[in-house]
């Protein structure tokens, strides 16, 4: 049953890593313009200015590294936009069982939103969920490496 186990997560993992390499690229940028209108006087004496200006923003996304854990393997996926992370997207989380998915999809949600508060991967792990908190923090690490964030 073990070689099962593990030959089915060797599978999903080269499935999860040719499907990366086939989409072309780890890191996608996509860029936005959003126009802000000024209407604002100037300092006493002097004309008011009214206008608007282009300000560009970029979102980028990185994948963390693969973290195999005896409950199946972690992956996390970074967007930062403006030098800020705006949100961490579970890629694969544990699944051995059926008590390890349900681990991971109670913890995942909590680490997301400490991390967002964070803006880092320094934050406590998940009580009851240590192996898959210290994996979703390692892969999230990788991928703000990649980042230089």
């Amino acid at each position: 049953m073990r070689i099962r186990a593990a030959m089915a997560t060797a599978l999903a993992s080269a499935g999860i890593l040719l499907a990366g390499w086939q989409s072309g690229a780890h890191v996608a940028e996509t860029t936005t313009s959003t126009t802000t209108s000024l209407s604002s006087s100037m300092s006493a004496g002097s004309s008011a200015a009214n206008g608007s200006t282009a300000e560009s923003t970029t979102a980028a996304t990185y994948d963390g590294a693969s973290v195999q854990t005896r409950f199946g393997t972690v992956q996390v996926q970074v967007t930062i936009q403006n030098g800020k992370i705006t949100e961490v997207t579970p890629l694969q989380l544990t699944d051995a069982e059926r008590k390890s998915a349900q681990i991971s999809s109670r913890a995942a949600p909590v680490l997301r939103s400490e991390v967002l508060r964070a803006q880092s991967a320094n934050v406590q792990t998940v009580s009851g969920a240590t192996v898959t908190s210290e994996a979703y923090l390692t892969s999230l690490q990788a991928a703000l490496d990649a980042a230089n964030f």
